[in-house]
């Protein structure tokens, strides 16, 4: 394979293999593995808020644990994938977050005193152990796909966290019903750990996998996919200066995709905490019921994800610019994104799931944003740089249950939250409007 020559054609893709269809779907998997971990405690929320006596601002600052190490985490976490490659660092990765989650379930034989302290500690170390998974999905795409291919790419990976919510949430819903709470943290830790086994000989880069045609190669490495990324004959990652990092933390076209990050972020965390116990003490829905309801503006998130890819990458075959390709669903996403403060102003429970089921359709229609990084990152360091738009966009992951929380208490309604969480997709709009200007891959000014 590495004997390929750039010479044929991409036109000979027509013979092509499709390993990187299956490398897409892997991604995929885990990455739903990865977000139903992450909203396990959300599902099991209102039983634990009355067995350990919980109130909503302690419920705010256990949904937070996550976040304040998933940020910590994610830069670290770029520069390990960027040393030691994808493959690597995403097997550990996976392993050490499913133990976090199966260890959770646990936490019924804790004193309610000590409860607290143990979840947040166990809940910060998932955050951790789980900050190297977008980059990692970030830097697999951008090695097996082609720029034409990788908006559509980008999108079925980011959609997992749809699909989490709508497999996995009314199994949870069924599981902490028929046999408690407790449960759904051993179930979907071991079925990490399962995959997590399976994993080295799942995944390897384009030149080494056994199952790539010289077609398919070629069609990936002239459509410009950095195939090179985790060769093992690569040099050890360049030596960063502060030009460089000056770069990656002023440049506008960065700071507008980490503001359109940290704003569809808050709308994650909210999906992903409050809002089923959202529907249990707003709008009085049992917590069976909930694991079914929750399913429906998942699934919608997860059609407008896939939309978001096919239609960027249909506008980029079209003869549209890079920047009106990537920037058009984004807009329109977050402008229907922005409509779920009105279920402050509906009362029928089929109402507020149309509204949050728009909602979220427009949530997914704008998940963009990892394409955006994969089309701009220097090339040499797209391992930091999907670090650092993943840590500040999940700053949103500390700030919005913590807020939420707090907003609950005060004002003792939900209102509130969601007025909060609306106006980050209006804030995100205004980004990718007004400041971020062009779209293009940057260059290490000191390389």
């Amino acid at each position: 394979m590495n004997s390929v020559s750039a010479k044929i054609k991409i036109n000979t893709s027509i013979n092509a293999s499709h390993v990187r269809y299956q490398i897409l779907f892997l991604l995929f998997v885990i990455t739903s593995i990865n977000y139903a971990d992450r909203a396990t405690l959300s599902i099991a929320g209102t039983v634990l808020q009355k067995e350990m006596g919980f109130d909503a601002i302690s419920m705010g600052y256990l949904f937070s644990a996550f976040g304040w190490a998933y940020v910590i985490g994610q830069i670290p976490g770029g520069w390990l994938l960027d040393r030691f490659g994808s493959k690597l660092i995403y097997g550990l990765s996976l392993f050490l977050w499913s133990v976090c989650t199966f260890v959770q379930g646990g936490l019924g034989f804790a004193h309610p005193e000590s409860a607290f302290a143990i979840l947040f500690f166990v809940r910060f170390m998932l955050g951790l152990v789980e900050s190297p998974a977008f980059p990692a999905n970030n830097r697999i795409v951008a090695t097996w796909f082609p720029t034409a291919e990788r908006g559509t790419a980008t999108s079925i990976f980011n959609s997992a966290q749809y699909a989490a919510v709508a497999f996995f949430a009314p199994i949870m819903g069924w599981i902490t019903h028929s046999f408690g709470w407790e449960y759904i943290f051993l179930f979907m830790g071991g079925l990490g750990i399962v995959l997590s086994a399976a994993w080295p000989r799942l995944m390897h880069n384009p030149k080494t996998h056994p199952r790539v045609n010289a077609a398919e190669f070629a069609h990936i490495q002239l459509g410009g996919a950095l195939v090179d990324m985790d060769s093992k004959a690569k040099a050890v990652p360049v030596k960063l200066t502060f030009a460089d990092i000056k770069l990656l933390l002023s440049n506008r076209l960065l700071l507008a995709a980490y503001v359109g990050q940290y704003a569809i972020t808050a709308l994650t965390y909210f999906f992903i905490t409050w809002f089923p116990i959202y529907l249990v003490q707003a709008r009085g829905m049992s917590i069976m019921k909930v694991g079914f309801v929750a399913a429906v503006p998942a699934i919608c998130g997860l059609l407008g994800g896939l939309c978001s890819g096919l239609i960027s990458d249909g506008l980029l075959r079209r003869g549209i610019s890079l920047t009106g390709s990537r920037k058009t669903p984004f807009i329109l996403g977050m402008t229907l994104a922005s409509s779920l403060v009105l279920c402050n102003f509906v009362e029928k429970e089929w109402m507020v799931i149309a509204i949050m089921a728009l909602a979220f359709f427009g949530k997914g229609l704008a998940a963009i944003g990892w394409a955006v990084i994969s089309d701009v990152s220097p090339k040499q360091i797209t391992g930091l740089t999907g670090g650092i738009f993943n840590a500040i966009g999940n700053i949103a992951g500390i700030v919005t249950p913590i807020v939420s929380g707090y907003i609950i208490v005060f004002t003792g309604s939900y209102d509130g939250v969601l007025i909060y969480v609306a106006a980050h997709a209006v804030l995100a709009i205004f980004a990718y409007i007004f400041l971020m200007g062009p779209i293009y891959r940057l260059s290490l000014k000191s390389k």
